[in-house]
């Protein structure tokens, strides 16, 4: 692909990602917390227990009874995402997970923004890492998706729990942190889940949960740039969805045992529809 190419398409999933955020999850804000503030949240009768200096005198001398004003919080939402990205976002024929797991971030930072929430934006590979500031502004969200769509896997492996190491480090405030990759080498996500809410986006392709019977065929890593000469038959098909489900089952249990939210999307799923529920 020549570089007008490589820039139409990333345009392409700019402006899919773009409206899909600002027409499909129009009113699927993140709710507001109660607490200290200055935005009027509701009225409501007083209880006990309730701090007394947010008794409003005037309302409550009219109605006979004590009531008080709940403000929204006057706390912004810090959300953070997250992508560890080597080679094995390559599969078959192309780099379908790649342009999906950007199109994932695109829509998160897009859906951080109109939401008013700080988002920042970091990348791990092999080689680099890359992160933007907290940010409301759609050109940090823009360039990181740019700098996803753009990354060059090929021949590169990534310590993920390094990676999750630094993230740890990186991201001092309380958050909400979208971890997005393929989730096909163990990960431990315990330590960020004791400080922030994680959710895990799982970036995968439909053939790598039911891949075909091959017969004879050459099998290449894009991690390790090798190629294997091979027989893919029934008998190698089973012996691979068992390790994947065990993988999977492990990851699930992980998961459950930090109260780790996931999902996973396909290379060929609608992103919104996937992550919708995580937005209401």
């Amino acid at each position: 692909m020549n570089a007008a190419q490589n820039a139409y398409q990333w345009k392409a999933l700019q402006l899919k990602a773009r409206h899909q955020v600002y027409t499909l999850l129009s009113g699927h804000n993140l709710s507001k917390l109660h607490g200290e503030g200055y935005d009027f949240s509701e009225l409501r009768e007083y209880q006990i227990g309730d701090d007394i200096r947010k008794i409003n005198w005037t309302i409550s001398a009219k109605l006979g009874k004590p009531y008080i004003k709940e403000l929204h919080a006057n706390r912004e939402l810090s959300v953070v995402v997250a992508a560890l990205m080597d080679a094995s976002l390559y599969f078959g024929s192309g780099n379908a997970k790649q342009v999906k797991l950007t199109e994932v971030a695109t829509v998160l930072g897009y859906a951080a923004q109109q939401n008013s929430d700080l988002f920042t934006g970091v990348s791990y590979t092999q080689h680099r890492t890359d992160a933007t500031p907290p940010t409301k502004q759609l050109y940090h969200i823009e360039q990181f998706s740019k700098t996803l769509f753009e990354a060059s896997l090929l021949n590169t492996v990534l310590d993920q729990n390094t990676a999750i190491q630094d993230l740890f480090k990186r991201v001092y405030k309380p958050s909400l942190i979208f971890i997005l990759g393929d989730f096909l080498e163990e990960v431990d996500l315990s330590l960020l889940a004791q400080k922030h809410e994680v959710i895990a986006v799982i970036i995968r392709d439909r053939e790598e949960e039911s891949p075909r019977k091959l017969g004879e065929v050459t099998l290449s890593s894009p991690q390790e740039n090798k190629k294997i000469d091979t027989y893919f038959g029934q008998r190698s098909r089973e012996k691979y969805l068992a390790r994947l489900q065990a993988h999977d089952e492990a990851l699930r249990e992980h998961f459950a045992r930090y109260d780790i939210r996931s999902v996973k999307i396909f290379t060929d799923d609608e992103v919104v529809s996937r992550l919708t529920r995580l937005f209401i």
